[in-house]
């Protein structure tokens, strides 16, 4: 599962011709911080802050998103935190740079990314909800997920077992397609990503002095 990535570069914003993204956002996300959801609205393309975890409506707080950042696409419809979007059809994007798994080497996990080859930034396939409580408007989302135990490249990941996931990569002609799908059936997007296109590397994490809560989208 996916639970800390990149999100993409201004640089790879105007390479895929996105509207432009007025706030910023950490340098990484990890789960519930705050991300750049892509969906398409009656005006077009449109980016919204969200949190890194499904906070459904009947949440006592916005800490269940540590725990609903990923969602099986197998089970959306029987898991209550998801049911409410996968039928309201509620697709977005997280358009990332790099996403990070862990590999175990000598039965230790190390920190690896997962980026593509060209540079360019990729679409991960995701649920968003808009819900209120109170006077505040929650918006959130979470990031589908698929069985990897053969594809080529995520079955390395993971702890050592039978279950392997992972993210579900919306082709970049895709996009459209996904943004406008109107049902809960998702099958015919639920491909590996093509490894030929990707490449996976140790990426060691950096301990950064902490000097703000929020790093600059645009560094």
């Amino acid at each position: 599962m996916c639970a800390n990535f990149k999100p993409l570069t201004l640089a790879q914003l105007h390479q895929l011709g996105l509207p432009d993204l007025g706030f910023e956002c950490p340098d990484e996300i990890y789960p519930n911080y705050e991300l750049p959801l892509l969906f398409q609205s009656p005006l077009g393309l449109e980016w919204r802050k969200v949190h890194f975890g499904m906070i459904p409506k009947w949440a006592d707080d916005t800490s269940i998103a540590l725990k609903t950042y990923n969602a099986r696409s197998e089970t959306l419809q029987q898991k209550p935190t998801f049911q409410n979007a996968v039928n309201k059809c509620k697709f977005g994007v997280i358009p990332v740079a790099e996403f990070y798994e862990s590999k175990y080497i000598d039965n230790k996990p190390q920190r690896w990314g997962v980026r593509r080859k060209d540079g360019k930034a990729f679409y991960i396939a995701a649920l968003y909800e808009i819900c209120q409580k109170g006077q505040e408007i929650i918006r959130s989302s979470t990031m589908l997920t698929m069985d990897a135990i053969d594809h080529p490249m995520m079955k390395e990941f993971h702890e050592p077992g039978n279950v392997k996931r992972s993210v579900i990569v919306i082709p970049h002609e895709q996009l459209e397609t996904w943004l406008n799908w109107k049902s809960p059936n998702i099958s015919s997007f639920i491909t590996g990503f093509p490894v030929e296109e990707f490449e996976c590397s140790h990426v060691p994490k950096i301990k950064i002095e902490k000097i703000s809560p929020q790093l600059n989208f645009f560094d």
